[in-house]
């Protein structure tokens, strides 16, 4: 009979292809791990790896297998979260994907509130682009992953807690900066930084501006803050989420925030599950406090976000 712990060292192989490095992963030693996958080959009758000295391959008919086990091991780990939902709420460990343009500016605002209202809950945090947090979660390496939508997620549940706009932020000097609001015919896309390729940031500000060719933009970035560093040094202008103005803009002499006067909200954010998944009542848990810090952030004076200005 194939074990669990059978599955979990072919996951590991299958994940990174070499059996010493599965092994490490799996925190045992390689002659037991290949042991166990022997074993297990021989139960099946059929080959699921291809080895030898120095490459490790999936035969067809294993990664048929390995599709099955990733399921199989994805269904006990939900029933071990719904053995742990039933005692306490939040008690047990949540795993959590972020992007990088919510993940800096949106902990501070979660984890003062998780770790009053839940202080047994034990919080496992992730940073990776959108396509990244996807595939762990469908694999079962995340039981949540928070992006910015639109963004295809077929197969995955959705739950919308967040909405904000975008603010030009550019130096104190710029010709703009004076506007109290901006629009988006205003901008000159030369002079607008945005971020690389694979954030879907960028997509979300080239809709808000009704922008299509990206190629015009003469500086990219990899986050934020060097975006706005960037302006900070004259260099240009960017666009900025609201949630991210507090921690980069505020405290910079140099720069100021204009709101983007475009049809909004200019992104929203929601929690991606898969649509097993039993902690959903949990998850409703955590929602329910970013509202609330959400809701905040909202009643704060506006001029918190433009007090900059000269």
């Amino acid at each position: 009979m194939i074990t669990l712990k059978q599955i979990q060292y072919a996951l590991a192989v299958e994940q990174t292809l070499h059996f010493k490095n599965a092994a490490e992963l799996c925190a045992v030693s390689q002659s037991a791990l290949s042991t166990a996958l022997a074993e297990m080959e021989k139960q099946l009758g059929f080959q699921v790896f291809e080895r030898d000295n120095k490459k490790v391959l999936v035969t067809p008919i294993g990664r048929q297998m390995l599709d099955k086990a990733r399921q199989v091991k994805l269904e006990v780990e939900d029933l071990h979260r719904l053995v742990d939902r039933v005692r306490d709420p939040l008690s047990s460990t949540l795993s959590i994907g972020m992007i990088p343009t919510v993940g800096p500016y949106l902990m501070p605002l979660l984890l003062p509130a998780l770790q009053r209202e839940y202080p047994n809950l034990q919080l496992h945090m992730v940073e990776e682009q959108s396509h990244d947090l996807i595939a762990m979660l469908r694999n079962g390496d995340l039981d949540t992953a928070i992006l910015a939508l639109p963004y295809e997620h077929s197969g995955l549940l959705a739950f919308n807690f967040w909405a904000e706009d975008f603010y030009l932020v550019t130096h104190v000097d710029d010709k703009l900066a004076n506007k109290p609001v901006i629009r988006a015919k205003e901008l000159e896309p030369s002079r607008l930084m945005l971020l690389k390729e694979g954030h879907c940031l960028k997509d979300h500000a080239l809709a808000a501006c009704k922008l299509r060719d990206a190629t015009t933009h003469s500086l990219q970035a990899t986050s934020l803050l060097t975006l706005v560093q960037m302006a900070a040094g004259k260099l240009g202008s960017t666009l900025v989420p609201a949630m991210a103005l507090d921690q980069l803009v505020k405290t910079n002499p140099r720069l100021v925030s204009i709101p983007l006067s475009e049809p909004g909200p200019h992104r929203e954010l929601a929690f991606l599950v898969r649509p097993n998944y039993p902690g959903l009542d949990d998850l409703q848990l955590v929602i329910q406090l970013l509202q609330q810090a959400n809701r905040r952030l909202k009643s704060q004076p506006a001029k918190q976000w433009q007090q900059n200005r000269c």
